[in-house]
């Protein structure tokens, strides 16, 4: 991206610059491939095995790589051109996709084959985060790199919201062992796209780590992140909203479908309600950039993640589906506001040595946490409720967003920050 003398920031600049575009269209499109591989597995694995315990295992295998590598795949991002471990990453997603398709193909597909073909498409995942976030340095100017956070995160949501969509369709009309060959493609785009950029995640700062970094020195930056108290506290906010919250609004939809009389609709009102959270982070998105309202601030995200916690209380405690279709689309709007200007803000105050292992800090609590979402789901699900459980939830998040506030404003108040 060009470089501009004017410090303030451009609507839409991510979308305006010839090379940002194809990269925010590419990383759509992986993530609707990821979904898509979800939607198509999962549905195969359950027709096969009719087992709860895989699919407890489906949501740990995703989110367990996050928890455990994030930080060391973070270094990787600071050492090595990022354009090569993107490529990576997609590679090893076509490589799981392939070997899935012929296992589904030949009729061998075993239990042992689903774990680990889960572990490493989870593994794929948690290495493309870090790599994809030191991307967007080199596309965007300083200030223009809140919105193509926001931008990338709208483009990604768009992905997920498609991929349930068109791996539906390629389950009906392909059958799985074709669908999930033909999901391959989706993956090319960001994969060639990466072969011909000139940018490699370094080329605006000049900065590589020279060595590899041992054992202490990627765990002992949390030590230099606790020094900053904005740069913990949006860390902390992330993990707050993965380990409270997570997925567990998705996966209690249909209970809550049930209980507001949505489910014998024919499928449309259960289907709102699934597409409703995921319609406001696609729409809130757009909006935000588009209008300017919110400035990218510790206070912003605060906010933002305090409206995502009363709107969770809402959808899991209404008795109007209305009411519940608009807090979804209202909190979707909210917890993309608070995960962009946290990713903005971690990687504006990051020091540039440390940056990818701080982003992989970042994944790690705000990606990895949602492990443990599912363990206090399940827990407190079956003493409370789903509903009362997705509810203390949502408390919990606003009661620890406001803590964390004021920890951060203390630090805020002085003329250095």
């Amino acid at each position: 991206m060009s470089q501009r003398p004017s410090s303030k920031p451009v609507k839409f600049a991510a979308l305006r610059d010839k090379l940002t575009r194809p990269y925010l269209f590419g990383a759509g499109l992986s993530m609707m491939a990821d979904n898509i591989e979800h939607v198509i597995t999962y549905w195969v694995l359950w027709q096969t095995f009719h087992s709860p315990v895989l699919t407890g295992f489906q949501v740990i295998s995703h989110w367990l790589p996050f928890l455990l590598l994030s930080v060391p795949f973070g270094a990787l991002a600071e050492r090595y051109d990022n354009r090569k471990l993107i490529q990576i990453a997609q590679g090893l997603f076509m490589l799981v996709s392939l070997a899935w398709g012929v296992l589904f193909m030949t009729g061998t597909l075993e239990l042992w084959h689903a774990c680990v073909f889960l572990v490493l498409h989870g593994c794929a995942g948690a290495l493309w985060a870090p790599a994809e976030q030191m991307m967007l340095h080199d596309y965007a100017e300083p200030q223009d790199l809140p919105g193509a956070v926001r931008l990338n995160a709208t483009f990604r949501n768009l992905g997920m919201l498609a991929g349930p969509i068109v791996g539906s369709f390629l389950l009906w009309f392909l059958g799985p062992a074709w669908g999930i060959l033909a999901n391959i493609l989706f993956y090319l785009p960001m994969t060639i796209f990466m072969a011909r950029t000139p940018y490699t995640g370094h080329t605006r700062s000049g900065f590589t780590l020279a060595k590899r970094p041992g054992f202490g020195e990627m765990f002992g930056v949390i030590r230099s992140v606790a020094h900053d108290k904005v740069l913990l506290g949006m860390i902390l906010i992330s993990g707050l909203a993965a380990l409270c919250i997570g997925g567990s609004l998705q996966v209690s939809i249909p209970d809550f479908a049930t209980t507001l009389g949505a489910g014998d609709k024919g499928g449309i009102g259960y289907g709102l309600l699934l597409f409703a959270n995921g319609v406001g982070g696609v729409v809130g998105g757009l909006l935000l950039e588009a209008t300017g309202w919110v400035r990218p601030s510790a206070k912003a995200a605060v906010i933002a993640t305090v409206l995502f916690g009363a709107t969770t209380v809402t959808v899991a405690l209404s008795t109007s589906y209305l009411v519940a279709v608009a807090a979804l689309v209202i909190g979707g709007v909210a917890a993309l506001t608070s995960s962009t200007i946290g990713q903005a803000l971690v990687q504006l105050r990051a020091k540039t040595e440390e940056r990818g292992r701080v982003v992989g800090v970042y994944n790690m609590f705000g990606s990895g946490l949602r492990t443990g979402n599912g363990v206090t789901l399940a827990v407190l699900g079956s003493l409370l409720g789903i509903g009362w459980a997705v509810a203390w939830g949502g408390i919990a998040l606003v009661i620890g967003a406001l803590i964390i506030w004021a920890v951060m404003a203390r630090q805020l108040r002085t003329p250095a920050a």
